[in-house]
């Protein structure tokens, strides 16, 4: 492509459970960006344009993908669970990623950069290593806290019945919530204890975020061990933190690697 990115394809997992992910790579010097979204969101939304913008600019490589079911990938969205994303995540970071990483997670995004940041911790070697993340109003356990927990009789009884709700959106039509998705990820809930990024954290949380109110961005700051950890706290900022002074704070922190 003329904007210096390439876009390829990688098949993730097997048989029934096979899908094509989709995945924009830009060649570049490190530490590199590696982009990770939010859930219902895709790789041409303004954080992840102006993100791959700030790369060309500055000669870094930058990653970006959309999980199945989600933008330019295949597979069906209502088949999507922590687990399942979580797999393409660590897929594309392995094979398209080399070298010291700035992983980027945006709300859903910031519960699979602590995910894959754990991951990668626990191996041996592996071919490219966390500098740190920039967690953007992240959503840690939010199946269990920010769905399950809030979610009316009705919607429970529905999900147990049938397996999926319709959950009414502020941004459009009402969107499938899935019971494997609910169940699916209390596997991965981290809230419950100590978490290690093994490297160091910037969280970038807007006040007036009413999907994930700011509260839960201070008890993720509590769970980080980690001596160096920042929260920046936008006042006037809602849920997707993508106006100009937004998109500067948020390549401030990346520009911090």
């Amino acid at each position: 492509m003329t904007d210096g990115t390439a876009t390829q394809f990688i098949e993730v997992g097997g048989g029934d459970a096979a899908r094509r992910i989709t995945v924009r790579a830009r060649r570049g010097g490190a530490p590199g960006l590696f982009w990770l979204g939010g859930f219902r969101s895709d790789m041409a939304g303004t954080k992840a344009l102006a993100l791959d913008a700030w790369a060309a600019e500055h000669g870094r490589a930058c990653v970006r993908f959309d999980y199945s079911g989600h933008g330019e990938s295949g597979g069906e969205f209502t088949d999507g669970t922590i687990s399942r994303w979580l797999e393409e995540s660590l897929a594309v970071f392995d094979a398209f990623c080399e070298g010291p990483q700035v992983v980027i997670g945006s709300s859903m995004g910031g519960w699979i950069a602590l995910l894959l940041a754990r991951a990668v911790a626990r191996r041996a070697s592996a071919r490219a290593t966390l500098s740190g993340l920039v967690l953007i109003a992240p959503a840690p356990d939010f199946t269990e806290e920010l769905m399950w927990k809030a979610f009316s009789p009705e919607a429970r009884h529905a999900l147990e019945t049938h397996g999926v709700w319709l959950r009414p959106s502020d941004y459009g039509d009402p969107y499938p919530i899935t019971r494997k998705l609910i169940e699916d990820g209390r596997s991965h809930l981290l809230l419950g204890g100590s978490i290690s990024t093994g490297c160091p954290v910037r969280i970038l949380q807007g006040a007036q975020d009413t999907d994930v109110p700011w509260r839960h961005a201070f008890a993720l700051t509590e769970r980080l061990p980690s001596d160096d950890v920042v929260l920046t706290m936008i006042r006037d900022g809602d849920h997707r933190l993508s106006r100009p002074q937004d998109i500067a704070r948020i390549l401030a922190a990346v520009g911090e690697f």
